[in-house]
């Protein structure tokens, strides 16, 4: 998952935003994959995983990237 989310940040061709889009649009498929009977482990992978796909958006858009951060760990 980490060569896919740093292929997407590192995609030139695309704009900031819609690799930014595209970037969210990875992290809500993640948490709408997980159900009601998900483990706590498997939604703390998800958490895992957001936190890396929030630091990308970061290193696009530092404002974003921080307020997403702050408020996975809220």
């Amino acid at each position: 998952m980490k060569e896919e989310i740093l292929k997407i940040a590192e995609a030139y061709q695309k704009t900031v935003r819609e690799r930014i889009d595209q970037l969210l649009e990875m992290d809500a498929t993640q948490y709408t994959n997980l159900g009601s009977n998900s483990t706590k482990a498997e939604k703390a992978e998800v958490k895992k995983k957001s936190k890396v796909i929030y630091k990308a958006i970061k290193d696009l858009d530092e404002y974003t990237g921080k307020l997403l951060l702050e408020h996975l760990d809220a």
